[in-house]
């Protein structure tokens, strides 16, 4: 007879730096991720979604889906139907620029229930549908079967679910996010999603839920890190990685320890990206001054040629007069390659995807010249040291961009994407 499945448990570490992940651990300031991997399997050589910021690799961990099939292009990106800016919050400045109300509301509300694409399912959709019982903490991507009202235990909360996010939204059986939606009392406080404070709103909950046996998938997610790691830099993760080890020792001895912990639950630890020192900034302002590009609450909207989104390692520039598509692509593209900091420009022409570095211009498209390391068929002309790239035996490789052909063609297949995308240098960001 078969034995009783195991529950499954699977905890996101927002921007985990893999050198600093080890660092810790071999410091045993990560015990619980340390007793993981002696017990388990350590991938070291994982590769994010392109481009790599959290929506987009939430959206990709969250439907197994590559951002050409679940449309989240961008961490800022220009919604063509609505003709305007959506911003995700990367910034308290960026989203005061484009309204408050309106980038919480494409956060907390449309990221989900309208931009994520109804053509792919979300982990939680899965399950719900085949009724297993799901949960979920604090993520960007939470869609599932089950309606939640807004609702708060503390004041704070109640206010701001009153004036500023009213509507209950569609996710797994018990959802807890950022004290906006909570299925059930915890007494969990997460000071409404404010960093610092959100890994220890997931570590509560978790350790609630499994004490009082409330689920058998739970997403169990730890973002605290990408915002230390941003305020003090990658190299400073092995603080903010304890931090987040002592929430999943939470859970651990919740269970009665490790031993009876991993006896009833089975663990994934993934991270959605990585993080590089910055050490520049990318004016993109001056960058297309011969061409009209959109403001945030712009008056004069019907004028504007291009639509200009940063994105820290990544930007997206869209076209928006149509009739002119591709000379304005061009265009674009062609002074992107001048703005110091800027390491590829990325557009289509044609069937091809065109990579332009200061190395060399690489065309390509899917093909049957040569494969990639995960079996993609490629075909390319130009100059393969665009992307510091080689093929050797019919096989296609890059150290410093790696899996890029196929992660390239995705973004650029993203019926939401940008006309031309810009990767910035190392030590560089929009």
């Amino acid at each position: 007879m078969a034995g009783k499945p195991k529950k499954l448990v699977l905890a996101v570490i927002d921007g985990v730096r893999t050198a600093m992940l080890d660092r810790a651990v071999a410091t045993d300031r990560a015990p619980a991720i340390k007793r993981l991997m002696q017990d388990g399997v350590y991938m070291d050589d994982c590769v994010s979604a392109f481009p790599s910021v959290t929506p987009v690799c939430a959206a990709t961990i969250s439907t197994g889906a590559s951002v050409d099939r679940h449309l989240i292009p961008s961490m800022n990106w220009y919604d063509r139907g609505d003709e305007r800016y959506v911003e995700y919050g990367s910034s308290f400045s960026a989203s005061r620029a484009f309204g408050i109300q309106r980038s919480l509301t494409d956060t907390v509300y449309n990221l989900n229930l309208s931009h994520l694409s109804r053509d792919v399912k979300t982990v939680f959709e899965e399950l719900d549908d085949a009724d297993f019982r799901t949960a979920g903490t604090t993520y960007l991507i939470y869609r599932g079967r089950h309606r939640h009202e807004a609702a708060s235990e503390r004041a704070l909360g109640r206010l701001v679910t009153a004036t500023l996010l009213p509507h209950g939204v569609w996710g797994p059986r018990e959802l807890f996010y950022a004290d906006l939606f909570a299925s059930r009392r915890t007494g969990c406080r997460g000071a409404l999603g404010m960093p610092g404070a959100r890994d220890e709103q997931t570590g509560c909950v978790g350790a609630y839920m499994i004490e009082n046996d409330l689920f058998d998938f739970m997403l169990f997610s730890l973002p605290d890190n990408d915002t230390h790691s941003h305020k003090r830099g990658p190299h400073a993760q092995v603080a903010s990685l304890s931090l987040a080890d002592r929430q999943l020792e939470r859970l651990m001895h919740a269970a009665g320890g490790a031993d009876a912990f991993l006896e009833d639950h089975a663990v994934v630890v993934v991270s959605d990206h990585s993080h590089s020192m910055v050490e520049a900034h990318i004016e993109l302002e001056g960058a297309f001054a011969e061409l009209r590009v959109l403001q945030p609450a712009d008056r004069r909207a019907d004028e504007a040629q291009l639509a200009v989104c940063p994105a820290q390692r990544a930007a997206m520039v869209y076209v928006l007069d149509e009739e002119r598509r591709d000379e304005l692509t061009a265009q674009a593209a062609q002074a992107a390659q001048a703005v110091e900091g800027v390491d590829l420009v990325i557009h289509r022409r044609g069937d091809e995807a065109v990579v332009w570095s200061a190395r060399g211009e690489l065309r390509f498209s899917p093909g049957e010249d040569f494969s990639d390391l995960r079996g993609g068929r490629w075909s390319a002309e130009g100059e393969l040291s665009a992307l510091g790239a080689r093929v050797r035996d019919g096989v296609f490789t890059s150290v410093d961009y790696p899996h890029a052909l196929a992660r390239l063609w995705a973004a650029l297949s993203c019926q939401t994407a940008g006309d031309v995308l810009l990767s910035a240098a190392p030590g560089w960001e929009f």
